[in-house]
């Protein structure tokens, strides 16, 4: 990090957080292989090749103690990454250095770690969505009452309430969060399978006993924490793996996405910011802006995610036959990356839902501007009531309203159309009795109940579920 000659990427210098770029490391990766030549070793030992406790002692001896400097001498010489793992670990470990890797092939390693890997990467990115429904419960629940103006094609609708609209945001996370449940819930190791898939180096190691080999790969997936293998492989796992796991990621970059614009549009309106610290400095030019600055983060990271599968699916599409050795330099950079990036902008939607600041004021303001054009319906209905015809009364509304709306867009004044039909002699409602019919909870339908039923059985069974996760807070550079 000292070295201002290189590059960093910004995931690790800026965006993701420390737990996520620790799993990606160089140590976690080949500590990962070691433990993978170590489940391998137990398990041909255990089915009676001749491999000795003082092999498998010496091997378990020195998963984490990894000299890169020694494996990047033995890489320029070999021109082979797997290759220089086996001879540095064999360094620390001579008494096993004949049966490291015995049988195996490159991908029994790489694929085996990548699986591994992948799956915790899940794990920390399940947990970072709950601890992200869990602030938006908590928010949703707050304002389930709030009025508000809803909006389609970003135009003044029908009235919701800020809780409702919190549901939103919500609901796609726990989609999200049902991939990532059902990928961890289904995902199998490579295995042992050899070098083109057919296990062929294991039957000739276990003499033709097809039940040994079989159990050999039952053994290491059983050692690395799965429950079971792929069933098939050639000389690598399907990519499509890769896909469905990437997918899922792109998935909650859409989610973010759309939760993040809406901030930036409500920021724009006044009614909802993300936090603003004390200190923060919102431009370089204008002192007074408060820029919404995780937002808009979050949805340029976003964007990183949801494109990421066109690497993947392409990617897989193009593995000839068995295998071929194209997937393996885009991998190294989409799969992290990937990661780093679903978890950078997961911290940023739980930074920013940690301390929102809501305005209902300026939200209340709004909707007083707006509310006595989407109370037409209802005035009209009660003019009917106090003896009007439904068609002179529509017109009187359509006219008045238009007056009014023009006055509010051409001349910037006040929108006047409730004082318009109180005034108009033909009108049969007073003012009074047409404010009556503004209040605010004949216009939100069953918003406030819609959240209350959400929480409760949606939301809070999965926070229960994961009850461990809600604690995570998150830490934003900026």
């Amino acid at each position: 990090m000292g070295d201002y000659n290189v590059y960093i990427s910004p995931f690790v210098e800026r965006f993701a957080t420390r737990e996520m770029i620790e799993l990606w490391s160089p140590q976690r990766k080949f500590s990962t292989w070691r433990r993978c030549w170590l489940a391998l070793a137990e398990a041909e030992k255990e089915l009676g090749l001749d491999i000795t406790d003082e092999q498998i002692e010496e091997l378990r001896a020195h998963l984490d103690d990894i000299d890169f400097a020694k494996a990047r001498e033995y890489e320029e010489k070999t021109r082979h990454d797997v290759m220089a793992h086996i001879l540095a670990y064999g360094d620390v470990a001579p008494k096993a250095k004949p049966i490291i890797h015995l049988g195996a092939t490159s991908c029994y390693v790489t694929d085996n770690t990548d699986l591994i890997l992948m799956r915790e990467g899940l794990i920390i990115i399940r947990n970072k969505i709950v601890a992200v429904l869990r602030r938006l419960k908590e928010f949703a629940l707050k304002y389930k009452d709030l009025a508000t103006l809803g909006y389609t094609h970003f135009q003044s609708a029908q009235l919701v309430t800020v809780g409702k609209r919190a549901c939103l945001w919500a609901q796609d996370l726990v989609l999200d969060l049902q991939q990532i449940e059902y990928i961890l819930a289904n995902i199998k190791c490579r295995g042992v399978k050899g070098a083109t898939g057919t296990q062929a180096s294991f039957l000739t190691l276990f003499n033709g006993d097809h039940e040994k080999v079989k159990m050999l790969d039952e053994l290491v997936a059983k050692k690395l924490g799965f429950n079971s293998s792929i069933p098939i492989t050639g000389q690598t796992y399907t990519r499509k793996i890769d896909t469905q796991i990437i997918q899922a990621l792109s998935g909650i970059g859409e989610s973010v996405h759309k939760f993040a614009t809406d901030m930036r549009l409500l920021q724009h309106l006044k009614e909802v910011e993300e936090p603003f610290e004390k200190s923060q400095v919102g431009s370089s030019a204008m002192p007074y802006k408060r820029n919404p600055m995780r937002a808009e983060r979050a949805c340029s990271l976003a964007r990183f995610v949801m494109y990421l599968p066109v690497y993947t699916v392409s990617t897989t599409a193009v593995q000839w036959m068995e295998r071929t050795l194209d997937d393996s330099a885009i991998r190294r950079v989409v799969i992290p990356e990937g990661f780093l990036a679903t978890d950078a902008v997961l911290n940023l939607y739980l930074n920013i839902m940690e301390n929102p600041v809501v305005y209902p004021e300026v939200i209340r303001k709004h909707v007083k501007e707006e509310l006595p054009f989407m109370a037409t319906e209802i005035l009209l209905m009660a003019g009917v009531k106090k003896g009007g015809d439904r068609q002179k009364l529509h017109e009187i509304i359509r006219r008045h309203a238009q007056d009014a709306g023009d006055r509010v867009k051409r001349e910037g004044k006040d929108n006047d159309l409730l004082t318009r039909l109180a005034n108009d002699q033909e009108f049969p409602l007073s003012l009074e009795e047409i404010e009556d019919c503004l209040d605010e909870k004949n216009f939100v339908g069953r918003a406030p109940e819609q959240v209350e039923e959400f929480v409760a059985d949606i939301l809070n069974p999965i926070i229960e579920k994961y009850q461990s996760a809600t604690s995570i807070s998150s830490s934003v550079k900026v």
